[in-house]
């Protein structure tokens, strides 16, 4: 029976495409070719989200156990096989169920100014053609309907950015030297000292040095929208011209055309607030000074 022995369980939109697709570069690291299998989150379940475009996560979730062991029939001689799934940080009974199915497994957590993160994934899902407000302050407003009304886990702008209480559901059922956890400006301003140490922890190779050129899940807003139509949905032409144009091209072209408003400062300050007792929470259970997503400069 091959199951994972890392997972990469979060957060949304801090990173956790990019450790897939950097880590997965390594020989002896086995990444599953679906990259959020959702199986621990939704394990048993039947699942039926009602939001705009929330049919995507049905189509791509697996929630039984003989499909998940199938993500790894690729598996050849790689030391750690693993997968990012960032719902796992954030739903209660994906801890459980790692547990129960993987105890002694490696965790490996990235976190981002959780106000930051909110806005990112608020702008993923305007990218994506999904989110009903081009105004920030508006859909958060309307979180608390959303939930309500069974959109996916994904919508859930500011309930995601709880890291404290996130992560103290792991840190109660697994010992510490079974967790890592990162933040996002590790990734930003050395990314190569975060990977080694990835590779340390998973016990491969830490000489690899992957390929970062490429970014991967740009959030924005489009600043021209049948560009962005043309650049991120099928299309007979697409298809034609796309071995004409390397990937690093095309993604160049796609995050030129996406464009980042500034939040507003009364925004801003009430996340803040709303997020601050947590944070302090968050600092203490990881021992890493946070006290930068607790000021006006944060960022």
């Amino acid at each position: 029976m091959t199951m994972p022995n890392f997972l990469i369980i979060g957060a949304a939109k801090a990173g956790t495409t990019a450790l897939h697709e950097y880590l997965q570069q390594h020989p002896q690291i086995y990444m599953t070719p679906t990259k959020e299998t959702n199986f621990f989150a939704f394990e048993g379940e039947i699942i039926n989200f009602q939001g705009p475009g929330d049919k995507a996560l049905q189509d791509c979730s697996i929630t039984d156990l003989a499909t998940y062991q199938a993500e790894f029939d690729g598996v050849t001689n790689e030391l750690a096989r693993g997968e990012a799934c960032p719902s796992y940080l954030y739903l209660p009974q994906a801890a459980k169920n790692i547990k129960k199915y993987i105890p002694d497994t490696h965790l490996i957590a990235i976190l981002r100014n959780p106000v930051e993160r909110a806005y990112a994934n608020f702008l993923h899902i305007v990218r994506d053609d999904r989110e009903p407000h081009q105004d920030f302050a508006l859909a958060l407003k309307d979180e608390p309907t959303r939930i309500a009304n069974n959109w996916e886990w994904f919508w859930h702008y500011i309930q995601l950015g709880y890291y404290g209480t996130q992560l103290k559901r792991y840190y109660d059922i697994f010992a510490p030297s079974q967790i890592k956890v990162y933040l996002y400006e590790d990734l930003k301003e050395k990314p190569l000292a975060l990977f080694q140490d990835i590779f340390r922890f998973l016990e491969v190779d830490d000489t690899f040095v992957p390929d970062m050129a490429l970014r991967p899940n740009k959030s924005g807003m489009p600043k021209n929208k049948i560009l962005h139509h043309f650049l991120t949905k099928p299309n007979p032409l697409k298809t034609w011209l796309k071995p004409l144009f390397p990937a690093k091209i095309r993604q160049k072209i796609q995050h030129q055309n996406l464009t980042t408003p500034q939040i507003s400062q009364e925004v801003r300050q009430q996340l803040r607030e709303l997020y601050r007792e947590d944070i302090l929470r968050c600092q203490d259970l990881i021992d890493r000074d946070l006290s930068a997503w607790l000021v006006e400069s944060a960022s």
